[in-house]
Parts: C-alpha cells; structure tokens; sequence
C-alpha cells in the first residue's frame, strides 16, 4: 500500500480539514497568545542581563571591601558601615519652581560629597587625600552598579507580574545601555584602585602639562590655578587638583577668580561621548561650556561669562564610556600634544595682545598631577 503525501494534506484541495487546521491554529494561538509568548522570550533575554548586572555589583561590592580591609588597614571590620553605605539615596530639591533650583541642588550635592569623604575618613585611623578620593569614587561605583541592578530588576518583575508586555518593552530597548555602561564601570575598579590616569582625565593632563614649571596656587575646593604666559597674552589655567579622584569645584573657582580677574576668553577641554561610528580619540572644537556630571558647575561657568560677556570656546577628545573611565589608552594620550597645539591656534585666532584668556581642564584628575 503506497502513501500519498500530497493527497494526506491535501495540497490540491483547498478543502481539506487537516490542512485547514494546521494553518488556522497558529494564526488563533498568536492572536489570543502572542503578547505572552513575546513577553516570554524577551523577559528570558532579560533575566539574563539582570543576572549579569547582579554579578557585576557582588563581585564589585567583594572587590571593594576587600582592597579597603587588605590596602587601607581600617579600624575593625567595616563591612557593615559600607554596606550602610551602599544603600545611601539622594532626594533632588523640589523642582515646581523652578527659579533658585541650582542653588539647590549645588548644596545637596556638595553636602553629600562632604558627608561621604568625613564617613570614608572615619574607617581608618589616618588615610591621605588621594586615598580618600579613591575610596569615594569606588564608592559611588558599587552603589551605581546596585541601582542599576534594582532598577532594572523592578521593572523587569512588575511586567511579568502584570504579564504586560508593553511594560517590558522599554525595558528592552534601555537593557543594553545600561550593560554597556556597568562594564565600564566594574572595569574602572582597577584604574581607581592603581591611581591610573582614566580617559575622562585627558582634559586635566593637557592643561596640567601647560602648569609646568610655573607656580600652583588652590582657588577653591580640590581645586587649582596657574598663571603662564603665551604669545604677550596671560593664561589662567585651572584644573582639579591632581592626583587625587577628583573633578574639583571648577565653578566655584572660576566665580573667584572672576571678581578679581577678568578674562577675555575662556577655553575648556574636556572628554566627550563619542557617536557610534566615529573615531575614539578624534578631536572636535566648538562652542559652550564643555562639561558634564549633575550641572551645576556649568551653571556656575555660564553664568558668570554671560554677565561679564566672556565668550566660552571649546576643544573635546572623543572616547566611548568604557574609554572613558578606565585607564587611558595611548591613543587618548598621545592626543595631549594635538589638543595643546589647538588651544595656542585659539588662543592666536580669538585674543589680542595683552589679553587674558582662561584655560579649563575638565574632568576627572586622578593619577594626573599640575
């Protein structure tokens, strides 16, 4: 007896119950089910970035307390304190008016930084500056890394509770960002816990290398100012005070200076996001306050140029986030020289003689002194 596949399913017969139900079922199963099965799949892809995210803040919460109880000999054990620590939150000012909100905030993020530092300095019988910035910036690693992980978790868990599928969609799309930026920062342990120069430090070492050989006076917080000479024009050079973790009170220094001392000119150089597809390490120049972080600084800087009416000019070295906050490539490095060499064309091309011009090195200084 010979089997007739074709005539099993009918394929010359539109009629055919068989044939009919194999193509009616999964058009019913994913009208009634399709939303489900989605969510099912995507909430296993992302289950499987959460687990990377929790493995990244355990691992980097272990790392942590270890170098602190094997390098900075504290006194007894401070496991619970910084575990304290990695639960600490920060309520932004209420924003409904929006008129003295900086303000605000510039106080709140100050005193918490404060706050931080004098606890971090309580663990330990004597600790130096730069160990204490280093602290603090692991610090702030551990708990971003924490919140990423709750975050992601929390939005992940209320969209399979609810089996919302449109709730689980940002998510997705926001997933490997966050990743992307968690690997950047469990790989940034290493450069903080070594004091190496990092990619955002670029914009200290190209103005630090301008302050050689003249004298260094402190303008504010963490925070530094030398006075040089190019072409019959005076330089301010500013910079965050080296080598310590820090990005200094820039703006704070500037608002000094300032009362006192005009500029004609400011330029800043600082590190910048890259755009997938450009080059690391490419050079751009333009114009405004190069700089990042909550915005206060920058306000500060703006604030002041717009009433004296100094124009701001900018010059930015290009690197991804992982670039960024991990030990500087050479590539980034070997860009110093470049930078210098643009900021002195600025500088010729935008002042006069006898003019003051203002030269900024944003970002963060660790490993890189003035």
């Amino acid at each position: 007896m010979s089997f007739d596949l074709d005539e099993f399913f009918g394929m010359g017969d539109d009629s055919n119950p068989l044939m009919m139900l194999i193509w009616i079922l999964p058009i019913i199963l994913f009208v009634f089910y399709g939303q489900r099965i989605q969510l099912m799949v995507s909430s296993n892809e992302i289950k499987k970035s959460i687990d990377k995210l929790e493995k990244f803040r355990n691992d980097a919460k272990a790392e942590f307390v270890n170098y602190v109880k094997k390098s900075l000999n504290p006194l007894g054990d401070p496991g619970k304190k910084l575990e304290d620590f990695f639960e600490y939150f920060t309520i932004m000012p209420v924003d409904l008016d929006p008129n003295g909100i900086v303000p605000k905030i510039n106080h709140l993020v100050r005193s918490r930084d404060d706050f931080t530092k004098m606890h971090v300095k309580s663990l330990f019988s004597e600790i130096s500056e730069l160990e204490t910035s280093k602290v603090h910036n692991l610090l702030e690693i551990v708990t971003t890394l924490q919140m990423f992980h709750k975050a992601t978790r929390h939005l992940y868990l209320t969209a399979k509770k609810q089996k919302n599928f449109p709730l689980i969609l940002p998510l997705q799309m926001m997933i490997p960002f966050v990743i992307e930026e968690a690997y950047a920062l469990k790989d940034a342990m290493s450069a903080l816990k070594n004091a190496q120069p990092i990619g955002d430090g670029i914009g200290p070492m190209v103005v630090g290398g301008m302050m050689i050989g003249n004298e260094k006076e402190k303008i504010s917080y963490q925070t530094v100012l030398s006075k040089s000479e190019y072409e019959d024009r005076k330089l301010l050079l500013i910079k965050a005070e080296g080598p310590n973790a820090t990005v200094g009170r820039i703006g704070e220094g500037i608002e000094k200076i300032f009362s006192s001392n005009k500029p004609d000119l400011i330029i800043m150089v600082d590190a910048s996001l890259k755009l997938e597809g450009e080059d690391s390490a490419s050079v751009a120049k333009g114009f405004g306050a190069a700089m990042g972080g909550i915005g206060t600084d920058r306000f500060q800087i703006e604030d002041v140029a717009t009433k004296n009416n100094v124009p701001i000019l900018a010059i930015v070295i290009k690197q991804s986030i992982h670039e960024a906050l991990t030990i500087m490539t050479k590539e980034i490095a070997d860009q110093a020289s470049s930078v210098r060499l643009e900021i002195e064309n600025m500088i010729k091309e935008n002042t006069q003689p006898n003019q003051t011009v203002m030269i900024i090195g944003v970002g963060n200084t660790l490993g890189v002194s003035q």
